[in-house]
């Protein structure tokens, strides 16, 4: 994501600090100062305490295993149907993920898209932008994998890398981001009045979760190739990423594409939040909605308003 030739380097450290070599982070969290030390086998009873009502989260308890399981498992014969009316009508659907590290992204495109065909339901996972891509218009580079006639097409984050991860991380300008957030709405008011069926999803979590989840994956031998250096340095930097956040939502959230927020401490209930809210807003043919259920508004809101101060 780096400009070498325009990239304005921060100067100033945030009040949490880490370097990307730096094991131990101190952090200061409901106004307690902690120190997070990522490489401790066990997880500080603080952090496992907190793990799932961190920021305010509505549930003390997971949602039960097979529940869940045989919840999902009606909303994907429901996205199966989805697919064929797509196919049937060429309607298109853009769906974007974003939130912080952790967040979940993955997981939920994974499970929306598990019994799809995958001829016509794909993902992007962009790397950072080439030396081309660097002098191309901003959005130029996603445009190109936009949804055909009958395709539905996942991004596991996207634009919005310009609103938040950049900016926090340094690796723009302030006056990129001001031209960004200027943008936007017109560049996704261009789509959405093109006929794309778009959905924007921000995936919230408490600083705690993200605290379990990164030392879990750090510690798992299938998982530890997803942290990285750059995973690292941002857990110090939590308010410099809701600042970021705060300020993003707040300039992008518009009536033609509105921020939907799913609190995501609980993966499994943000999955099923995720796939109900897209089968909800689509009239394919054969929708069950019986099967589909209502939504949990504890759980999935709209916009900044749904955003748990300091989460």
């Amino acid at each position: 994501m780096r400009d070498s030739s325009k990239t304005e380097h921060k100067n100033n450290e945030p009040k949490n600090s880490a370097k990307a070599d730096q094991r131990e982070i101190e952090l200061t969290i409901d106004g307690k100062k902690r120190v997070f030390d990522i490489d401790a086998k066990k997880l500080p009873k603080w952090v496992r305490d907190n793990a799932l009502t961190a920021g305010g989260y509505p549930y003390d308890k997971r949602m039960p295993k097979d529940e869940y399981k045989d919840t999902l498992e009606k909303l994907q014969i429901e996205l199966v149907k989805l697919q064929y009316w797509m196919q049937d009508t060429g309607e298109r659907v853009l769906a974007i993920f974003e939130g912080r590290d952790t967040a979940g992204k993955g997981g939920s495109i994974q499970r929306l898209r598990q019994y799809m065909n995958p001829r016509s339901a794909r993902s992007v996972a962009l790397p950072k932008p080439t030396d081309s891509e660097r002098g191309q218009w901003y959005f130029q580079r996603y445009v190109s994998h936009f949804p055909g006639a009958g395709e539905f097409v996942t991004f596991d984050r996207s634009w919005y890398n310009r609103g938040v991860v950049e900016p926090v991380m340094g690796f723009c300008t302030p006056a990129q981001v001001e031209t960004f957030l200027d943008e936007t709405p017109n560049f996704e008011k261009m789509v959405v009045s093109d006929g794309i069926n778009f959905f924007k999803f921000w995936l919230n979590i408490g600083q705690e979760t993200q605290l379990e989840r990164f030392h879990d994956r750090h510690h798992s031998p299938l998982k530890n190739w997803k942290f990285s250096p750059i995973d690292l340095a941002g857990i110090a930097r939590w308010s410099d990423y809701t600042e970021a956040r705060d300020k993003m939502m707040q300039r992008t959230h518009t009536a033609h594409a509105p921020w939907t927020v799913v609190r995501a401490n609980d993966k499994r209930r943000a999955r099923l939040a995720v796939i109900r809210r897209v089968l909800l807003s689509l009239p394919y043919k054969g929708r069950n909605l019986e099967a589909i259920g209502s939504e949990d508004d504890r759980i999935i809101g709209s916009g900044p308003k749904f955003l748990t101060p300091g989460t």
